[in-house]
Formats: C-alpha cells, structure tokens, sequence
C-alpha cells in the first residue's frame, strides 16, 4: 500500500505505519523532517527520480514523497465505541461513498472535529491509500476505521452498543442544528447522488436535513459530513463551557 504528499507520509511515519520512504529530486524544509522522522524511526530512505515518483503516486501529486506503509489496522463497531470512552462517541456511517476524494475529505473533518472513528461497506468503498490519504491530509492513518459487509446489520450493532444513528436526507423534516448530537452518535451518509438506501434509511433512528437557502437543492456529501459534523462539536464544547 502506497500513500503519498507530505501531509500522508508525515502521518504515516508518527503513527509508525511506513516501511519505506521514497524521496524525490526536490528539498524543502518538510521533506527533510520526514527524511529526518523515517532515520529516527528506522524507516528505509530511498532517493528515486520523479518518475518513480509519478509512477507509484499514479500521477497524483506527490510534492517529492512516497511511502510503502502497512494497511490500517481493522477495528470491530464495539472497538471504535469502546475507544471513545470518556467522551460520547461521534463516528461517520458510509453508506456507498464512493469518490475517495470525498471520502478523504470526510475522515480529515472526521479527525479535526475530534471524531473517534468510521463505518464503511467492503464493497463499493474506496481504497484507503492514494487519493484517499492525500484528500484526508493523513487523517486515515490515524483513524479508527471499521469495514462491515452489510451496512443495515452495521447500524443494529451501533444501536446495540448504545449509539444513536442519524440520517442525512435532504426531504427529512427536522434540521441538523435541532438535533441531540451530544448523545453517542453516528452520522449515516449516503452514496454521491443517490443519497441513503432505503433499508439504511429506515434503520436510522433519526433522519436530518441541512436547509439550502440559494438556487441548489442538496450539498457535497463530504461538505455535509463537515457541517454535521462540527454541529456535533459545537454542541459537546458548549456542554463543556469551552
């Protein structure tokens, strides 16, 4: 499994993950801290032309860096609640996400709004190296993600461990910011265009809408993610006093 960009193979590296680093012909001051991070970790450093580079990132943008790393560690439903603990736990359901961009981008506010982790099918899900990495900005090497093959028996298991799960559809009747998300959540997302299927739908506890207030009807299903998702953060820091 390949990452590259500076941001993933820096993640890579601090969460011990890379096997190898390849670097290219260019030099900055972040390519040499992970130059300098693979030597204190005991990481292969291998300097390669920037066709190598292009070649192992597939044409994608690489800035000078890639690196060999293991695959991300696989946790059960219960383990991603369990590791939330003291907190409520706040996790993401993908429900046929399929772009790895958008998938990226969910895991990076997933990370930044201090979520404990992801749900995604086997099947119909994007790798989670490449563009997936490079779009999280090295969030999915440090978060707990958990690959179920039928998401509906996903969202039983999450109301069995006591999370709520909450919808989001663009005709549901409540909005986002009326919703509880200080309780143990799951946010449920749907595929890119065709929204949650109608068995995931009708297993979610709690369906919720973000008003459009211009001429579009519906936002980016990674763009969603992070509304709802800092909603969530919202609430649980005003709970807190911060």
């Amino acid at each position: 499994m390949i990452v590259y960009g500076v941001n993933p193979v820096l993640e890579a590296l601090r969460a011990g993950r890379a096997r190898r680093l390849r670097v290219g012909p260019r030099s900055d001051r972040r390519i040499e801290e992970a130059i300098a991070l693979a030597r204190a970790r005991g990481v292969s450093v291998e300097r390669v032309d920037t066709a190598s580079l292009d070649r192992a990132a597939r044409g994608g943008v690489h800035q000078g860096l890639a690196a060999d790393v293991e695959a991300p560690v696989e946790y059960g439903i219960e383990e991603i609640v369990a590791a939330a603990a003291p907190d409520p736990p706040l996790l993401v359901v993908l429900d046929g996400v399929e772009d790895p961009y958008n998938v990226g981008a969910i895991l990076r506010s997933l990370d930044a709004c201090g979520g404990h982790g992801a749900v995604r099918q086997a099947r119909h899900a994007a790798a989670l190296d490449g563009v997936v990495a490079k779009a999280s900005a090295g969030a999915v090497a440090t978060t707990r993600i958990a690959t179920v093959v039928n998401i509906a028996r996903a969202i039983d298991e999450l109301k069995e461990a006591g999370v709520w799960t909450v919808g989001l559809a663009a005709d549901a009747p409540d909005s986002y910011d009326a919703i509880d998300l200080t309780l143990p959540t799951a946010i449920v997302l749907g595929a890119e265009g065709s929204g949650l299927r109608r068995l995931v739908r009708e297993r979610c506890d709690r369906l919720a809408s973000i008003p459009m207030r211009g001429h579009v009807d519906s936002l980016n299903v990674s763009v969603a993610a992070g509304v709802m998702l800092f909603e969530a953060a919202r609430q649980r820091s005003r709970n807190h006093g911060v």
